[in-house]
């Protein structure tokens, strides 16, 4: 079975060897659902799982009559330490749901907070694949990903030559925030804009996709940021080859990818090509969510080359 993606790409927008794609939907979403974002302004909640915690799993109450989107690499700040999200979950409107998630934080374990609130990004390209990889054999693995998404932080601050006392993957947003608000105003999301794709120096790329248009809007800066983050290690380097973005959208497309228990409602989707790797969400047989990274041997490299494209064109 392949992902049910069915997309436009829209101009490419390319500043400091940064190339950014807008992605435009074919056919309209079914589905309805809210973000983090709008949700926690009105009582969804999002705690440890009881007093003493526990770093791979979070849970969420959902008081809303609406179901609330979590998204794949989202940070979670606060509580005893924060997190990011493991996987997409579509919470259903009235549950009470547990959910896989990775510290991002490793010197801290103890509250900052009651609960947690959102952060301003989601985690870069990078670390998601990283977690992909690890998360292939089984999605809701708790901790199977922690050491890698450790490990990328790690490597990340050492190379930005940022230091944080607790580890804290926020703190090379916030280190590098003015470089990045500088570099995000290049790259403005567009009306009707349901995803978009990443193409870094070197051919190195990334897909994100929302069914609903009115949510990516919601989320692109969060999104931007994380991309951002990985691009400032290549600024102004030569552009990689937009030519073969549609190629990778396709290899997207065209790749396996069974489906599995998700940690809310819907199914889980894994995707794993010879060009590709990534998780996304499906309800109903409408893909919700997507991310996607080239890969030029189905993962087990990080963030590799655009595969050459694919011949269903």
């Amino acid at each position: 079975m392949t992902t049910a993606l069915q997309v436009q790409l829209g101009e490419p927008v390319t500043h400091r060897g940064i190339t950014i794609v807008p992605v435009f939907p074919l056919r309209n979403p079914r589905a309805e659902y809210v973000t983090l974002e709008e949700a926690l302004p009105r009582g969804f909640r999002i705690d440890e799982v009881s007093d003493a915690g526990a770093v791979p799993e979070l849970v969420v109450e959902n008081p809303l009559d609406e179901h609330v989107l979590l998204y794949d690499g989202e940070e979670l700040i606060g509580a005893k330490q924060n997190r990011i999200l493991n996987v997409s979950v579509l919470v259903e409107a009235g549950a009470r749901t547990p959910i896989p998630v990775s510290c991002v934080e490793a010197g801290r374990w103890h509250r900052s907070s009651t609960t947690f609130a959102a952060a301003d990004h989601t985690a870069g390209p990078e670390v998601r694949l990283r977690k992909a990889m690890a998360l292939a054999p089984n999605a809701l693995a708790r901790g199977a990903a922690q050491s890698d998404v450790w490990d990328a932080i790690a490597l990340k601050s050492a190379r930005l030559g940022v230091h944080s006392p607790t580890g804290a993957h926020s703190d090379l947003f916030e280190a590098r925030k003015g470089a990045m608000h500088e570099l995000a105003a290049a790259f403005a999301a567009q009306p009707g804009q349901c995803g978009m794709a990443l193409v870094l120096p070197a051919g190195r790329a990334c897909l994100d996709y929302l069914s609903r248009p009115e949510a990516f809007a919601r989320h692109h800066r969060k999104l931007l940021h994380g991309y951002l983050l990985d691009a400032l290690e290549r600024l102004d380097q030569r552009p990689g080859d937009i030519e073969r973005i549609g190629g990778f959208v396709d290899e997207v497309a065209d790749a396996p990818s069974p489906r599995g228990r998700s940690a809310g409602i819907g199914e889980d989707v894994r995707l794993r090509g010879p060009g590709v790797i990534g998780s996304g969400l499906e309800l109903d047989g409408e893909l919700i969510q997507l991310s996607a990274f080239t890969s030029s041997d189905g993962g087990q490299r990080a963030f590799g080359r655009i595969a050459r494209p694919s011949r269903r064109r």
